[in-house]
């Protein structure tokens, strides 16, 4: 293999950044294979997280502070972070990594890709993203102050951006199409119940948005119209999983299925994350299945060398 070409060779590739990924680089580095990591978004969805509560060593921390703490420790132990998005891997002597402007070669691949929100897939939603429509009310939620804003959805997720919302905006809709809050952790939805600010809307769905040069108000599924500024849509997330089929890994339910040691049913391919089927979608889930699948990696790249 050429010189240049061979500064692009790795003993692992991870794509993602969020905390599956960013925990395999760490045991990746500890064992001392040569490691990169390629993602678009730092800390992946966790970085986009109000408040997270569940972490050991954490009280509480914002998810873009935890975002920039796990980069830190990656960038410390030596290994190289690539902020860019992968269009292809190719499964061949090495696997061929491929993004806009490069190709990175590797002995084994961990896919930490991770999920992306979910849409409601209603008329005008597409073209009032970023003009009223959001996913992300960490990024946004200080757009809002002293605005009326909609938050649909019933999940964790949901009612921390409600709650986050509150900070700035004078009143809070939290819709929901169930007849209560049976996904979301009892202490969160304690706090919604008793903020002034929030009111619950249970049993009902947006069915349209209004609104020409920003979002003005939405339609309920009782034909009821409520004045609002903003709306953040939490509604879950779907696994990003296009990597992983173009390689043929094997997917259940939509995710990745995996065994025990994280491997697919691809020899040299391993998943870890909110990606893979596992039925706990945690940081702490991720970033343990991330040091898994480091260690199975290692043990293989050594057997393979003696």
């Amino acid at each position: 293999m050429e010189k240049d070409k061979m500064d692009n060779v790795y003993d692992v590739i991870v794509i993602g950044a969020g905390p599956a990924g960013m925990n395999a680089a760490v045991y990746a580095a500890r064992y001392h294979l040569r490691t990169l990591v390629i993602g678009e978004i730092f800390g992946g969805m966790a970085a986009k997280a109000y408040e997270i509560c569940n972490f050991l060593t954490y009280d509480k921390i914002r998810g873009f502070e935890l975002a920039r703490k796990m980069k830190k420790q990656v960038e410390n132990l030596g290994v190289e972070i690539k902020g860019e998005k992968v269009t292809k891997i190719a499964r061949k002597k090495l696997f061929e990594v491929r993004t806009h402007g490069e190709t990175y070669f590797a002995k084994k691949i961990i896919l930490a890709t991770g999920t992306e929100k979910r849409k409601l897939d209603i008329e005008n939603e597409t073209r009032l993203v970023g003009r009223g429509v959001s996913y992300c009310a960490t990024c946004d939620a200080a757009f809002f102050k002293d605005k009326v804003v909609g938050v649909v959805g019933g999940s964790d997720a949901a009612l921390t951006s409600a709650l986050l919302l509150c900070e700035y905006a004078k009143r809070v809709y939290v819709i929901y199409r169930k007849d209560r809050f049976f996904r979301a952790e009892p202490a969160w939805v304690h706090l919604i119940e008793k903020n002034k600010k929030i009111k619950l809307l249970f049993n009902l769905n947006v069915v349209k948005l209004i609104g020409e040069v920003k979002l003005e108000r939405i339609v309920l599924d009782n034909n009821e119209e409520l004045d609002v500024g903003g709306l953040f849509v939490e509604i879950g997330a779907v696994p990003k999983t296009v990597l992983a089929e173009g390689l043929g890994v094997e997917l259940e339910s939509r995710f990745i299925k995996t065994d025990r040691w994280q491997r697919t049913n691809i020899g040299g391919v391993f998943a870890c994350g909110d990606v893979t089927s596992n039925p706990l979608k945690q940081i702490v889930v991720a970033a343990a299945e991330g040091a898994v699948a480091s260690k199975t990696a290692y043990d293989e790249i050594m057997k393979e060398s003696s």
